[in-house]
């Protein structure tokens, strides 16, 4: 079976709320679940604020990464997943995206508001097209 991120519905249209609320600015979120075998199941969204306040790129804070990764331990959860919208272009990763995409090693989920389209993709020396599964 080919690798893939596994994901429910419900938490698709929770970042596709986030991604539409955060407009005209990317949006972000830290995806938690359990990377298993053939797939990573995402079991939980931890939605972050983009500090950039950017159209074009995102940060989340420190402070919000340190909350976000306290909260997967505590829960037993693995970062499985790295998500942020586009907010006027197609979902597949930019330049900056492919950098840090790099030095996070996860799928990338990438949400376009101008498509409505959610992709996913992992960096492997170039980008990789990822199979996304909405459960």
């Amino acid at each position: 079976m080919q690798q893939a991120i596994l994901i429910s519905k419900d938490q698709i249209n929770l970042l596709s709320k986030h991604a539409k609320e955060a407009s005209p600015n990317e949006s972000c979120a830290i995806l938690f679940g359990k990377i298993e075998k053939d797939h990573f199941r995402v079991k939980d969204v931890f939605l972050t604020k983009n500090i950039e306040n950017s159209p074009v790129t995102f940060t989340i804070s420190n402070d919000e990464l340190i909350k976000g990764y306290q909260e997967a331990e505590k829960r037993q959860l693995d970062v499985v997943g790295i998500f942020h919208s586009h907010p006027d272009s197609e979902a597949y990763p930019s330049v900056t995206d492919q950098k840090f995409m790099e030095i996070n090693p996860v799928p990338w989920v990438i949400f376009s508001n101008k498509t409505e389209q959610f992709r996913a993709y992992v960096f492997e020396s170039k980008i990789i097209p990822f199979v996304l599964s909405v459960q």
